[in-house]
């Protein structure tokens, strides 16, 4: 055989490689995009029983929202760590004097485990912006209440008329005429 054959077969040869290549790629590409697709959908994450928080709560967690509704929430309803933000946390953890109220302080450890849960489900607060002692001062808590007509005064307690499961920390189940 001549060199000019050998030489287009060659070239034959590595001109069908690349479009096989092309094909193997695609192919493995279609089909982890697939079963990521899978892996991720909004049907598989969402939990099938109510979970009540408005956060699922990591095992890690679980101690510390137990010690943060033991001690605050058998005066008031407890409100999620996301309503104020984590400054404000940290500031009614180090404080003994609460709204008005002299409470006997927290301490350490169940005051860390505390702090970790809520420091986790807060948000951060802008430099220049006024640490929120209120709900209603909150900048989180309006953001998560948009277009929401709010009670005057707004209290604590408040929160029991769109979310009837406040009370037991669960403020994912809403009234009747805020389920729409």
């Amino acid at each position: 055989m001549s060199n000019l054959v050998k030489r287009k077969s060659r070239t034959r040869s590595l001109k069908r490689r690349p479009l096989g290549l092309i094909v193997i790629i695609l192919t493995w590409s279609l089909a982890m995009g697939w079963l990521l697709a899978l892996a991720t959908s909004a049907h598989s994450a969402t939990p099938t029983a109510e979970i009540g928080t408005v956060d699922v709560i990591p095992p890690a967690q679980q101690l510390g929202q137990e010690l943060y509704l033991e001690n605050c929430a058998t005066c008031h309803i407890g409100i999620p760590p996301s309503v104020l933000p984590s400054q404000t946390w940290r500031n009614l953890l180090q404080d003994s004097q609460h709204y008005g109220v002299q409470l006997k302080p927290l301490i350490d450890p169940p005051r860390a485990l505390v702090w970790r849960y809520l420091s986790t489900f807060s948000r951060s607060q802008l430099p220049e912006e006024e640490t929120p002692y209120r709900v209603r001062n909150s900048r989180y808590f309006k953001a998560l209440h948009p277009k929401v007509k709010l009670p005057r005064p707004l209290q604590i307690n408040s929160c029991v008329t769109c979310h009837p499961g406040a009370s037991e920390y669960n403020y994912r189940r809403l009234s009747a005429e805020w389920e729409k």
